[in-house]
């Protein structure tokens, strides 16, 4: 078992806190949840939006800590209590000073962005594995760390901070040398990963999400701005650091990253004014073909994707790889090409339907809208050209209100038939949350019955939406993606929209398939689930 004293975790630690002088214990782990402790651990509470850590300071001292992190007075406590200004922001210095730095050990590589994260991780990590290099990864979908996949598909975002710590000590320890971190606008707002060392960043794009959390475009933005701050305080480490910013200059967050960022830069896009530019897309029946451009040279590009967003995300990917770290072109196109695609991104259903089924992550405005446009150009591509988009989707429950009606209005206007349906609705009326929608669809000029319909229960408006396909026709079923449940009320049930779908298609073929996964709407009022 791992054992760090007290005042070794505190020794380099740069905010005031009390008291001066620490006793001399040993440290045998870092807790934030009070159910979870273990003899000898140090437990660090913290305030939440539902739950003070500090209320549980004494169950955690039953269980066994030995030490306590907090801001509040406390008064007496049978065990060392040490208080900090932000217990949130101190447990990543902590963390990481517990596993002894392992960001300073590895070269790490942060992305983030609205949409494409986890796909620009995956092609990073591909490119990296093609060089030679010893990489891990920490996504949305799962950690790779050696021979080992760790899923997160349950609603994770970025861990937390003494998580991502504890991984990145694994890699070192499995002998790894480079790391590719998704990292979200929760993670930085909450101080998750500032003590990750990051070598490169990586951002994808900024556009409509999150509202709810951080109140405006310019308080998200800045979230996601604070990868690019870091890269200035990374410490010199034995093996070298880039400290390279790669930019989206097709963005509309570009200007403003480009004026903060202090260290090196290089830009990507469609646009010619790119340092590294993609052209010549064209699609085949797998994926597609593109050319990168940079500097003279142009090296041509296969990807088991579709859209030109993946255009970008491989044009990041590249920068990241080729210009930052020193990857020959010619590898990374092959690192590229190996990706066989992404869990629940654009992922093809096919069960022998003569129709074309999509489960994709889509959940914010700008990911449904270039997923339809995706679809509009793989139906222009395709042998059968009149074929329709038909998109089933919902919008999440105590989460950016706004985007209902902006996502349902997308959809009118670009795809032929929208279904709208549940996703995670929570403790909100899914009722409310549909309405919402409605209102947003025929502020487009959609009619109810004819162009979109509302059917709160997903496995039903599922199968409603391939009852309305024809041959030729594009069936997207958005919003869940990878993921792996639904929340109703206050409990997560166990779903997948690509079991649903195989589900769905079984019963519209009348082969055997999997069972549609149970939701609460099948057969519970409203105000029963909620109640649950």
């Amino acid at each position: 078992m791992q054992s760090v004293k007290l005042t070794t975790i505190f020794k380099n630690f740069s905010f005031p806190y009390i008291p001066k002088k620490l006793p001399d214990i040993s440290i045998t782990g870092i807790a934030i949840d009070s159910r979870v402790v273990k003899p000898g651990n140090l437990f660090v509470a913290m305030q939440g939006g539902t739950a003070d850590g500090h209320n549980y300071i004494s169950m955690a001292i039953d269980r066994g800590a030995v030490a306590v992190v907090g801001q509040k007075d406390m008064g007496d406590l049978p065990v060392p209590y040490i208080k900090v200004d932000n217990p949130r922001q101190s447990l990543t210095y902590l963390a990481a000073a517990f596993y002894d730095w392992p960001g300073r050990k590895l070269t790490v590589i942060g992305v983030t962005g609205t949409d494409g994260k986890t796909t620009t991780c995956n092609l990073i990590y591909h490119i990296l594995v093609e060089a030679g290099l010893k990489a891990g990864m920490i996504s949305t979908v799962n950690a790779v760390i050696g021979d080992e996949v760790l899923d997160t598909g349950f609603h994770v975002t970025t861990p937390d901070a003494h998580d991502v710590q504890r991984y990145l000590s694994r890699m070192v320890d499995t002998g790894l040398t480079h790391v590719v971190l998704e990292t979200t606008s929760h993670g930085w707002a909450q101080h998750r990963v500032d003590a990750c060392e990051f070598d490169v960043g990586v951002v994808t794009n900024i556009t409509h999400e999150h509202f709810d959390e951080h109140g405006s475009y310019e308080n998200y933005r800045a979230a996601k701005a604070r990868l690019f701050e870091s890269l200035e305080n990374t410490v010199i480490k034995p093996h070298g650091n880039p400290r390279l910013a790669v930019l989206n200059i097709d963005d509309q967050s570009f200007d403003f990253l480009n004026g903060i960022v202090k260290v090196n830069k290089m830009t990507y896009g469609l646009s010619p004014k790119a340092d590294v530019q993609g052209n010549d897309i064209s699609y085949n029946p797998n994926g597609m073909m593109f050319y990168v451009n940079y500097h003279g040279f142009r090296v041509s590009n296969k990807v088991n994707l579709v859209g030109r967003y993946n255009v970008l995300n491989c044009l990041a990917a590249f920068c990241a790889t080729v210009i930052g770290l020193g990857i020959e072109p010619i590898i990374a196109a092959e690192g590229i090409a190996r990706l066989p695609g992404i869990p629940g991104r654009m992922e093809f259903i096919d069960m022998g339907q003569d129709f074309t089924a999509i489960v994709d992550f889509a959940h914010t405005p700008n990911a449904l809208k270039v997923t339809l446009e995706t679809a509009r150009e793989l139906l222009k591509n395709s042998v059968k050209k009149s074929g329709r988009v038909i998109a089933i989707f919902g919008s999440a429950g105590l989460r950016d209100k706004e985007k209902r009606r902006m996502m349902a209005e997308i959809s009118a206007e670009i795809a032929d038939f929208t279904v709208l349906t549940a996703e995670d609705p929570r403790t909100e009326s899914l009722d409310g949350i549909l309405e919402e929608m409605v209102a947003g669809a025929r502020s487009r000029g959609g009619r109810e019955g004819e162009t979109f319909w509302r059917i709160p229960d997903r496995g039903e408006a599922i199968k409603f939406a391939l009852r309305l396909a024809r041959p030729g026709d594009i069936v997207l079923a958005c919003g869940k993606g990878h993921e792996q449940s639904i929340c109703f009320g206050g409990v997560e049930y166990l779903w997948d929209d690509r079991v649903a779908m195989r589900a769905a298609l079984a019963e519209y073929l009348g082969i055997d398939g999997p069972d549609m996964p149970y939701l609460p709407t099948r057969d519970t009022s409203e105000d029963e689930w909620l109640k649950a």
